[in-house]
């Protein structure tokens, strides 16, 4: 029987990420084969890397990522060794590190053996290693009916090349490469003799890219970390920095704040939030918009990045199997060979029918917090083309409703942020027939409607300003006409192409509540069941209430719970209850504390229970954009702060922190040309802001109690 701590080392993961090429591997730094690996461009570039020592694997001591995700760092150490022209050496003498990091798609790794036993040692070193090439696609469970051609690989001086020949024609590589040359080297495998006297220290360095490049050194390493180390603290350079007095709460920010850079790509429009690790590690547009909008009152340059790289990649013609259509925002991209070969239709696929509206919807965001309306004058186009797709389609529709039905069935049947298959259904578990019209997208349109008219006026377009107002006003009332559920008091998921309603409770409707659209009643008991028991577990809000047809807490959208899901609840519900809001703050912290301050993807939906902790979802990306996003969103929402670019103020609305944390400082807050600190303290019960800073006469701040 394997030893726990052995079984636990392997089915922990630890990821590392730099631009296209990111890594995952167990605790002991060792990469079996499954969902792990070195990937680029959705590419598997190593797929087994082992370490072995004496023919076993290392113990394990301890294993962890740094705070800034740059390294991970490994401590091993020997089981018993046997006597090879030394004594024998009882488990524990040899002291094993393995610190490994990326930069400009190359892994770099340093293995560190230290003897702290008074004899010395013979310490035979093994790395195994192999690369299929597989895409992300074959990774995730894809059965291809043909794949192309593994090379043999090819023995060279200190390492061993990999090579793969797809059906695409490309010629796909991956080498490793090691600072010394072993004593056995093999296609798969490479041995070295260590003889370590008491007190002995030996180092390797191991490298592993698309290339061979020079022989690994340590100067070659340490010039690497040092640019690795400098490009991420330019990434966590950006925006205002969040810091409170509880411990516990700033690390989850700083933790939050450094898996945002670690997904963050500077490409050539800006930093670009990739979507999560391991199966999303590319652009998606749904998830890049939401996660800008969740960070936007302290980042602003991520919002316009993710802006600019939309518009660039927006449709400008039509085409069933890519979903596309003129002026429609992309739903996601992919480069590797499946995606090429146009196996599947994600290499630039459009089938999303929220990513245009939150386009927009992000763009009027964008320009009220910074008041760049330059940036939005050269965006103009883009946002008129985005209006004009959403408009085609509501305009096809008896109520004019944003709707959706894939053109292929190589495309995505549900085309909302629930895109799983069985996310929308009727109250008995039918699935509904196309076209299908969301509620919580009509929130989306309704927001990018009254975004556009604010941005017209602005340019001084009043006549489209009036009609985008006017249109928003009719939307208003037509899913209050048809999406409300009087007999529950409460939204319905949506519509189908017969013009039914899901008559389903499901948290959509927070998304409602988050752009403003509801009556005041009606979003008052709409926010009030939200945090019932049948959505509100104790640890967030669930996806689908229980008692739904198809509720089950263990799925992927009917009744788990998503961070970054909670967060747009909780940030509607704020409209009507800051104490609800408080309260989702308070619940979403407790659960970080229980995944090390990092939230993932999803978890599942069971109740919490006292002493017990939140149940994990056994596939979940971690890290996850939106959800290390979902901390400032719900912070936002508590402290009910918004920033005018405009008028270079700050509005404050009875502002509230959870009990326990009696202050709260922003740090470097960008308010137009001027930067501040804004700190919030607890103050004989209620909670009062400051601004401080050189700054600070220059910027207006208005604070309203309730």
């Amino acid at each position: 029987m394997a030893e726990p701590a052995a079984t636990a080392g392997s089915f922990t993961t630890h990821v590392l990420k730099d631009g296209d090429s990111f890594l995952v591997a167990n605790a002991y730094g060792d990469i079996e084969g499954r969902s792990d690996g070195l990937f680029h461009d959705d590419t598997r570039l190593l797929s087994f890397f082992r370490l072995r020592i004496a023919g076993v694997p290392p113990e394990l001591l301890s294993s962890a990522v740094t705070r800034d995700n740059v390294f991970f760092v490994s401590h091993l150490t020997n089981r018993p060794l046997p006597e090879l022209g030394a004594p024998a050496a009882p488990s524990g003498l040899v002291h094993i590190v393995r610190t490994r990091f990326l930069c400009a798609d190359r892994l770099y790794e340093r293995t560190c053996c230290r003897n702290y036993g008074q004899h010395a040692v013979h310490a035979p070193l093994r790395f195994e290693f192999g690369a299929d090439f597989r895409d992300m696609f074959e990774v995730r469970g894809c059965v291809r009916a043909e794949r192309g051609e593994v090379l043999v690989p090819r023995v060279r001086h200190g390492g061993v090349q990999f090579a793969y020949r797809g059906l695409d024609g490309r010629l796909r590589t991956s080498a490793i490469s090691f600072s010394r040359e072993p004593a056995q080297l093999a296609t798969d495998a490479a041995g070295f003799e260590l003889q370590l006297p008491p007190g002995g220290f030996e180092e390797l360095f191991i490298e592993v890219g698309l290339q061979p490049e020079e022989m690994p050194s340590r100067q070659r390493y340490r010039d690497a970390a040092a640019r690795a180390r400098r490009r991420m603290r330019g990434r966590q350079r950006r925006g205002a920095r969040v810091h409170g007095e509880e411990p516990l709460f700033t690390a989850w920010m700083e933790r939050s704040r450094a898996d945002l850079a670690l997904l963050t790509s500077d490409l050539p429009t800006g930093p670009y939030p990739y979507a999560g690790i391991p199966w999303f590690s590319t652009p998606f547009g749904r998830d890049a918009v939401i996660t800008s909008l969740q960070a936007l009152w302290l980042n602003q340059e991520l919002a316009r990045g993710v802006l600019s790289f939309l518009a660039t990649h927006q449709a400008t013609e039509e085409s069933a199997f890519l979903d596309a259509a003129p002026g429609k925002i992309m739903h996601e991209t992919r480069k590797g060979e499946m995606s090429e070969l146009r196996e599947l239709p994600f290499g630039l696929y459009y089938g999303g029918v929220d990513t245009t509206p939150l386009f927009v919807m992000l763009a009027g965001a964008y320009a009220r917090r910074t008041g760049d309306l330059a940036f939005i004058d050269g965006l103009w186009p883009a946002l008129r083309a985005a209006m004009g797709w959403i408009e085609r389609v509501c305009d096809g529709n008896t109520d004019g409703f944003l709707t959706y039905e894939r053109a292929e069935q190589s495309g995505l049947a549900n085309q909302g942020w629930k895109d799983s298959e069985d996310s929308v259904f009727h109250a008995d578990g039918r699935i509904p027939a196309g076209p299908i019209a969301l509620v919580e997208v009509q929130g989306y349109v309704f927001a990018a409607l009254r975004g556009m008219a604010e941005l017209a006026l602005r340019r001084g377009e009043r006549d489209a300003a009036a009609r985008w107002q006017a249109r928003a006003h009719v939307l208003r009332e037509a899913v209050e006409r048809r999406f409300w559920m009087e007999e529950h008091g409460f939204y319905g998921i949506a519509i189908d192409g017969e013009g039914l309603l899901c008559r389903v409770r499901a948290s959509n409707p927070g998304h409602l509540l988050y752009v403003g659209l509801p009556s005041p009643q009606r979003a008052e008991a709409t926010a009030a069941q939200l945090l019932t028991p049948a959505f509100y577990t104790g640890w967030g809000v669930r996806t689908l209430a229980q008692g739904e047809a198809r509720y089950n807490p263990m799925s992927y959208h009917d009744g788990s719970v998503w961070p970054h899901d909670t967060a747009i609840c909780a940030a509607g519900i704020a409209h009507q209850d800051r104490g609800g809001a408080l309260r989702l703050l308070r619940s979403v912290f407790e659960t970080a504390t229980h995944f090390e301050m990092r939230l993932p993807e999803l978890f599942c939906g069971f109740a919490r229970e006292h002493g017990a902790t939140p149940v994990s979802y056994p596939v979940a990306c971690l890290p996850q954009a939106w959800a290390a996003g979902a901390g400032f969103m719900l912070l936002q929402a508590c402290l009910g702060v918004e920033v005018d670019g405009w008028a270079n103020e700050i509005r404050i609305d009875n502002p509230q922190l959870p009990l326990g944390i009696d202050q709260v400082a922003l740090r470097r807050l960008h308010v137009g040309p001027h930067q501040v600190d804004l700190v919030f303290r607890r103050v004989d019960g209620r909670i009062v802001p400051y601004v401080e800073g050189a700054d600070a006469k220059a910027v207006g701040l208005h604070l309203r109690n309730g």
